[in-house]
């Protein structure tokens, strides 16, 4: 079997809405699995936000350099740093990005939203074509998400984001190579990078997650480069870990 009938036999055994992506962009060769499909996004939302944050930043729009105090107003629950910090601690517009990158930090990904608008993130979706992807309302609205309003991405657009930042396409070559590395430094590595961190491979990923969701969605640096995006709603998390855990390896040939 090719690794690309292995990965498809793999997920064909999961339930729920699955939507796969891989692609070694050097041979220009991919897979796809449902990869169109629009998903509810949970934080892989935060990677097209970020991509706007670079893209203001760079029309001189906003300065990363400039100070953010958070106050209690602005704390959200669960993923992050910034919410178990002391009230009125001063942060940077970079540090926000990166702590929404690193760390999945909700507070982070809402003062961001709330700097860059909600209008400007989607425009920019729109202009690098990412037809599955949409950014519909601010993290914990629970009043918005009992109307079904939620935020959707798809496996290829995530595809089509990161294959862009390798190529220096995003925003500009600077711009792109930064987002990478941002990326590479995530904390959250229980999932693509799971078996990649003992062979000394790279990953450059973000994660997402909710009730029945589990998604990562990254550059794997191995001897030849890929990416591999996996989405899942509705399913069973602790089989779709485990199945990124091995679609990653099969993707970069540890097994």
């Amino acid at each position: 079997m090719t690794v690309f009938e292995r990965m498809e036999a793999l997920v064909r055994t999961l339930p729920g809405k699955i939507g796969l992506y891989v692609c070694y962009p050097d041979r220009g060769e991919g897979y796809g699995f449902n990869a169109d499909m629009p998903l509810e996004a949970a934080s892989v939302i935060k990677v097209p936000i970020m991509v706007e944050a670079f893209r203001q930043k760079e029309a001189g729009l906003i300065d990363f350099d400039a100070p953010v105090t958070i106050c209690r107003e602005d704390k959200l629950p669960s993923c992050g740093a910034l919410t178990y910090l002391h009230d009125g601690v001063t942060v940077t517009v970079g540090d926000l990005v990166t702590l929404m990158i690193i760390l999945s930090d909700n507070t982070a990904t809402n003062l961001m939203i709330g700097m860059l608008g909600i209008e400007n993130i989607n425009r920019t979706i729109d202009d690098l074509g990412l037809t599955g992807t949409r950014l519909n309302r601010m993290l914990f609205r629970p009043e918005l998400s009992r109307q079904g309003i939620q935020n959707d991405v798809s496996a290829v657009d995530m595809g089509k984001l990161l294959q862009g930042m390798l190529h220096g396409e995003i925003v500009s070559p600077e711009a792109s190579a930064r987002m990478l590395e941002i990326l590479g430094d995530q904390r959250l590595n229980g999932k693509l990078p799971f078996y990649l961190h003992s062979k000394d491979i790279r990953c450059a990923h973000k994660t997402g997650e909710d009730d029945g969701i589990t998604h990562d969605v990254g550059v794997i640096f191995a001897e030849e480069t890929c990416v591999v995006c996996f989405l899942s709603n509705e399913t069973d998390v602790p089989l779709a870990e485990r199945a990124m855990q091995d679609l990653a390896a099969m993707a970069a040939g540890v097994f």
